[in-house]
């Protein structure tokens, strides 16, 4: 494959990585929060028209699926996230964001860009027949909220395709890699509110209240302790509370008090138990204490887990159109990414990108106002997830050629 595909992708980014990068930056400096991407989308759906596909925006109004290819074969899907977040962008450049308080401080830019690279290169490659299958273009809404992932599910965003790809970018790896793991690469992320009521009363006679802040201080303490205990600890299931509030003044015990923290986890089936699991483990402290408590459970995303065939795929793609020094291994993260909804219904993989200058790995870190991409990572990005796609296709062919034939009816 690398062979034919290097020249042919050489040839295409000579024409194009100028403009694509310019539409990055133009996305730069006009982002668009969580189901409010209308520009965005408006701008995606001219550019691939243009290329000669049709794309077509999702329900909500934001976010599209546009398919490129040819007869019936296999369907790869490559997903692209393309909403940005509620922050600040404080770089002194000339695509700094024009918005007030909003930024692509994630890369999702970078994401869109690529897959619109790799729409148009495959629009030219199934002109000329040369796409063995269908490629899935996935642009999601609401990745950060989070929310996009399952309304593209639920559009039918990923009917009949057979694996699913993307990439997010890594600001700890230098441009020209990319970071692979097999299993878990990012956690589960899930919300926990806390609730607890009882009658409170003068501070000097504890004994007649419930001393509900001592009740509350056991279950912030407790309730991670023991959920530790009763799940195997290689899931990584973590409970961390961030805020606790009871009470007002010294001498009096209140009769209601709150935490709320995270619950993260690198398992699937542990993630699936935790709710019921806490809600159980909550009623056993709180009543130890004379206290109601009440949990409200918010999920947030699944563990995204890389399915190890399609993680060798990418690894294939990136030897034949980067090199051998191409790939490289990633530590998994507890952070969330809602490309864990694809991979709970079909196999794929997420590989984080190397958008760093090199000598510069880790200066601009995700979610931080200052975050940057050396953009020759737009294009490295291109040839990947175009390497990509066609090595799943092909190997989908070639698992179907391969098949044995049913025995004939007696």
């Amino acid at each position: 494959m690398g062979g034919g595909l290097r020249p042919q992708l050489d040839s295409f980014l000579a024409e194009n990585e100028t403009d694509l990068i310019a539409f990055r930056r133009d996305l730069h400096m006009h982002p668009e929060l969580g189901f409010a991407e209308h520009r965005t989308t408006a701008r995606l759906i001219e550019a691939l028209t243009a290329a000669g596909l049709r794309p077509q925006r999702l329900p909500k109004g934001t976010g599209l699926i546009c398919e490129v290819g040819n007869g019936d074969g296999p369907v790869v899907g490559l997903r692209a996230d393309i909403d940005a977040l509620p922050l600040t962008d404080e770089k002194d450049v000339a695509y700094r964001s024009t918005v007030p308080g909003v930024c692509h401080a994630c890369g999702h830019d970078v994401h869109t860009t690529i897959l619109l690279g790799v729409g148009r290169f495959f629009a030219r490659q199934a002109a000329a027949g040369l796409v063995p299958g269908k490629v899935r273009l996935i642009f999601q809404p609401a990745e950060e909220t989070p929310g996009g992932a399952l309304d593209v599910l639920a559009a039918g965003g990923i009917a009949g395709v057979d694996r699913v790809f993307a990439l997010h970018c890594d600001p700890r790896l230098e441009v020209g890699r990319l970071g692979l793991r097999v299993g878990p690469i990012t956690a589960a992320c899930d919300k926990v509110n806390v609730r607890v009521a009882g009658p409170g009363g003068h501070t000097a006679r504890p004994h007649l209240t419930a001393d509900l802040v001592y009740a509350l201080a056991k279950i912030v303490t407790e309730l991670p302790a023991a959920l530790s205990r009763r799940v195997d600890p290689r899931s990584s299931l973590s409970l961390v509370w961030g805020r606790v509030s009871a009470g007002s003044v010294a001498n009096a015990i209140p009769d209601d008090g709150i935490a709320q923290g995270t619950v993260r986890c690198l398992d699937d089936e542990a993630w699936h138990s935790a709710p019921e699991l806490m809600k159980t483990l909550l009623d056993s402290v709180a009543s130890a204490y004379d206290v109601k408590a009440e949990l409200d459970y918010v999920r947030g995303v699944p563990p995204t887990v890389n399915e190890r065939t399609s993680v060798e795929m990418f690894r294939t793609a990136v030897e034949a159109v980067i090199g051998e020094d191409g790939a490289a291994g990633t530590p998994q993260s507890l952070g969330g990414e809602d490309f864990g909804w694809y991979l709970e219904s079909i196999p794929g993989a997420l590989a984080r990108l190397g958008v760093a200058t090199p000598g510069m790995a880790g200066a601009y870190d995700l979610h931080r106002g200052t975050f940057d991409v050396d953009e020759r990572s737009i294009g490295v990005g291109v040839r990947i997830m175009v390497a990509t796609a066609l090595t799943a296709l092909w190997e989908s062919r070639r698992a179907s050629a391969a098949e044995p034939i049913g025995e004939p009816a007696a």
